[in-house]
């Protein structure tokens, strides 16, 4: 077996996933995991395929096809899963809204070696004010080498422009911890 990753992107319209199910499935692949989302009228996603050996060729010149339907699309081998010596761990952001809150976020995790697994974030109204407030939410993946006092203490760099709350797995010894 051979596992895919296929990112496309394009103008929402209904019927897009069934689209894409129905090319992934009639070619032999099989559905294992995405991530989808419409913004600002397009649509794109991301999702890990598994197709049989012998199938991948075929697959993927069905996936390409279908931007003859005005879908951008790439179909590229899956990469190796996340070391088992990285401890998941979620981070939420909240904030006056402002340029440059992910890069000065994401510039602390990549100086400490810290894999961003899942990201989300969106632009909401803060209560009474009716501020535009930033909120992400990143799933990560922290090195065995970096506690999670010393990426709290990188963190605290910002915290007189934004509020981080770090939340550890259920497993962990430690309390989830508001900064």
């Amino acid at each position: 077996m051979t596992a895919l990753v296929l990112t496309f992107a394009g103008r929402d319209r209904p019927g897009l996933v069934s689209l894409i199910a129905e090319t992934i499935a009639s070619a032999g692949g099989n559905w294992l995991e995405s991530r989808l989302a419409n913004l600002a009228g397009e649509f794109a996603g991301i999702v890990l395929i598994d197709v049989a050996t012998p199938q991948r060729h075929g697959l993927t010149t069905a996936l390409q096809e279908l931007q003859a339907q005005g879908l951008t699309v790439s179909v590229t081998p899956a990469g190796a899963q996340t070391p088992a010596d990285y401890t998941p761990l979620t981070l939420e952001v909240l904030g006056h809204d402002r340029p440059g809150i992910v890069r000065d976020v994401t510039q602390i995790l990549t100086r400490l070696g810290v894999n961003i697994e899942n990201f989300s974030s969106a632009i909401e109204s803060a209560p009474f004010t009716g501020e535009d407030m930033f909120r992400a939410t990143l799933d990560l993946g922290v090195p065995g080498h970096v506690s999670t006092a010393e990426l709290r203490r990188a963190l605290e760099a910002l915290a007189d422009e934004i509020m981080v709350d770090v939340q550890l797995p259920a497993l962990e010894e430690e309390e989830a911890t508001t900064l």
